[in-house]
């Protein structure tokens, strides 16, 4: 029963993660920094979020707020010559490090819709390399659909608060309590029927990180977006 529910929930992710062509070539983009941050922006101008079956629906209904720019996913850059690189954390693909443009192919909204992306960068760039070096020393390691710390899993943020740290204790960006409830105090169905296949309790309030939360970090400016 719990490989039924874990198969469900992989063919529900994969709305956002398997678009098979891309409009735009930006594996030389100049304007990519090593160490920049990519916000993935989804709309939060549904009818019901909270019955929405799906991850990226159902982190906005518990993490969005009012504004029109409410994100699902962050994503590492890694800038290595003339090439750039991802190191994220995703269902598909647990940590992995991937070309960019493979990046942009595979995230897109289920309606076709044009998808928004976020540059972000440190207003300080004094230790960029090892940043990303320690990004890299977490691939390999599964996505952490339990959402828990020191499970020797990732999951997006959380690959990120623990990358951009100068050391085993000086963490960049702040915990704080997880929340998983939509605004009236509910449950969506898709952490329901997840954390039920787990086997394990929705984790409320266990301290953690979402991408909605450390886009607004004063450590951040922002760079420019991309539609596609």
């Amino acid at each position: 029963m719990k490989r039924r529910y874990l198969f469900l929930i992989i063919v529900v992710f994969a709305v956002i993660s398997c678009r098979t062509s891309t409009t735009e070539v930006v594996m030389s983009d100049t304007s990519f920094m090593n160490g920049d941050l990519i916000f993935v922006a989804m709309p939060s101008n549904m009818e019901n979020p909270a019955d929405t079956a799906d991850m990226g629906s159902a982190i906005v209904a518990a993490t969005g707020d009012s504004n029109s720019r409410n994100y699902i996913h962050v994503a590492i850059v890694e800038r290595s010559g003339d090439s750039l690189f991802i190191i994220d954390a995703t269902i598909k693909r647990g940590v992995a490090r991937y070309p960019i443009d493979t990046f942009f192919t595979d995230f897109h909204n289920p309606d076709g819709t044009p998808l928004r992306f976020d540059v972000m960068r440190l207003k300080e760039q004094d230790n960029m390399e090892l940043f990303v070096s320690n990004a890299k020393r977490y691939v390999g390691q599964g996505y952490d659909l339990f959402f828990k710390p020191d499970n020797d899993m990732q999951y997006c943020s959380e690959l990120v608060r623990n990358a951009y740290r100068i050391n085993d204790s000086s963490y960049l960006f702040d915990e704080a309590p997880m929340n998983f409830r939509n605004p009236d105090g509910s449950f969506s169905p898709y952490w329901i029927k997840l954390f039920e296949g787990l086997g394990s309790p929705i984790p409320q309030d266990v301290m953690g990180t979402n991408p909605n939360s450390m886009s607004h970090s004063q450590l951040l400016r922002f760079v420019r977006t991309i539609v596609r």
